[in-house]
């Protein structure tokens, strides 16, 4: 079986078939740079991340684009009220365009952090106002669009297939639409290209309707367009944007083009804490920066980027993630079993006796292979996939307690981590081999002198120092491991 992946659009799995053999063109909406990115964030696009990987892993040539909004998205998510990056600039007193740059900025870094390729292209709302211009100005002389008093709005009622992506029809719209809908629509449900601009307003450029600003819809259709061309094999974003912002991004792109927009509509789930969403508007949300650093009422420790994008991993794409940091903590413990095997094969490897790989290993690797590769077949089932991850880990505890295993084993167990673990899902380093030695040397000298000390209370019958020791270094993630020969440690 190839690989299926759930349409949105058409509401069940089919077979991904790209248009181009070969190649994949992956458009994925990105963040409006407001604030920092939180866990909701994580999951989208460490969700997205994982897809352009496997889909490299098998082989496709793909371009992943995923813009950044930094102009146009006001602040109730549809056409009236505040630009939110405008109104978070007053707040900060500063330039709308230096709020954007910085938050720009705190995004990638977070996203290095949770180990997320960087897109091929990372295009700006701001950067492409003249794209945006000609794409209403085709949709006004197509009769698609109509301009009111400097605004230009996209007339649904001339696009009979909105809301084929929601379910959503237009008199279920306008029942549901706000009491306060401009005066200018002919329709509630129509929505905004264009929006004039008060004097006072910073964000605005000249157009043929006057000065003001792109639509926020408007961005991801004229980027795709732009750099994928008509039709996109993959555009993906999260659940909340499918309605209103997909369904009108796909409105005015095949009312502009003429051809379909999208082949697959992927939406990732949310992440919620006490069953509701995490976001800005509810402040219930903790910002990657907090999660890495501990610094949230929340929480209980700091915790390592990769323990975060182990707890995404755990569940599917499409299933909400309910936070906890008991959850948190967790993933960070399945993350250090990972880790420590991984780095156990790769130092123990060049000391391994000569040989060749073992069969049975190799025709259990080669089984190990098959199950995840059928799993992320599976709609990217994660879950699944990291599960036969840690059949790995413990097969290679096995190889590691046998003084016999080949080099030529291990490294064949190090080369399946590295292209399931590493290449796929993102929670295997290549720079364990690199990095940390000194660090670990050092590690392991000062927990063996707390050992040792705690040893001496022990036979000093001092139990009450000897307990406390061992839950000093528990709390820091060290376990302590009795013997009748000797106490060994391991992190959680």
């Amino acid at each position: 079986m190839g690989l299926q992946l759930y349409n949105s659009l058409t509401r069940r799995k089919e077979e991904f078939e790209p248009l181009e053999k070969g190649r994949v063109g992956i458009y994925v909406c990105g963040p409006t740079v407001y604030g920092h990115a939180h866990l909701g964030h994580a999951k989208s696009y460490v969700s997205f991340d994982v897809l352009v990987r496997y889909l490299r892993y098998l082989g496709y040539a793909v371009t992943y684009v995923q813009n950044v909004t930094d102009v146009g998205h006001l602040t109730d998510d549809a056409d009236e009220g505040e630009d939110k990056i405008a109104k978070e600039a007053k707040k900060e007193k500063t330039h709308p365009m230096a709020l954007a740059e910085m938050y720009t900025r705190s995004f990638f870094e977070d996203m290095d952090r949770l180990n997320c390729l960087r897109p091929d292209i990372s295009p700006r709302a701001s950067g492409h106002i003249i794209e945006q211009i000609e794409l209403v100005k085709t949709l006004v002389e197509t009769e698609y669009a109509y301009e009111v008093n400097g605004s230009v709005y996209f007339d649904v009622s001339k696009f009979e297939e909105y809301g084929k992506l929601s379910g959503r029809n237009i008199e279920e719209m306008q029942a549901g639409a706000r009491v306060e809908v401009s005066p200018d629509k002919k329709n509630p449900a129509d929505f905004a290209l264009w929006k004039k601009a008060e004097p006072n307003h910073i964000m605005q450029w000249p157009s043929p309707w006057g000065k003001g600003y792109p639509g926020w819809h408007l961005e991801c259709s004229a980027m795709s367009m732009k750099y994928l061309g008509a039709t996109v094999d993959i555009h993906g974003g999260g659940l909340e944007n499918q309605f209103p912002h997909h369904e009108c991004e796909i409105a005015q792109s095949e009312a502009a083009n003429g051809v379909q927009f999208v082949r697959y509509w992927m939406h990732n789930n949310m992440v919620t804490v006490d069953s509701q969403k995490m976001g800005k508007s509810l402040n219930n949300f903790i910002t990657l920066k907090q999660a890495f650093s501990g610094a949230h009422e929340r929480l209980t420790r700091s915790y390592e980027p990769l323990a975060v994008r182990q707890l995404i991993l755990n569940s599917h794409y499409r299933s909400p993630l309910d936070f906890s940091d008991a959850a948190l903590f967790a993933a960070l413990s399945g993350y250090g079993k990972i880790a420590d095997v991984v780095k156990g094969v790769r130092k123990m490897a060049p000391q391994a006796p000569e040989g060749d790989i073992e069969g049975e290993v190799a025709e259990q690797l080669e089984q190990f292979k098959g199950r995840f590769e059928e799993a992320m077949n599976d709609d990217l089932n994660t879950s699944v996939a990291l599960s036969v991850v840690f059949e790995l880990v413990r097969l290679a505890n096995t190889l590691l307690e046998d003084s016999s295993t080949t080099a030529a084993t291990l490294g064949a167990v190090d080369d399946l981590f590295t292209r399931l673990g590493g290449d796929v899902l993102g929670v295997v380093k290549d720079e364990y081999e690199q990095t940390g030695r000194a660090g670990e040397a050092m590690m392991d000298k000062l927990v063996n002198v707390l050992i040792d000390q705690r040893n001496q209370a022990r036979k000093d019958r001092d139990f009450a120092r000897a307990d406390s020791l061992r839950d000093s270094l528990d709390e820091v993630g060290i376990v302590l491991e009795d013997t009748p020969q000797k106490t060994t440690w391991r992190m959680k």
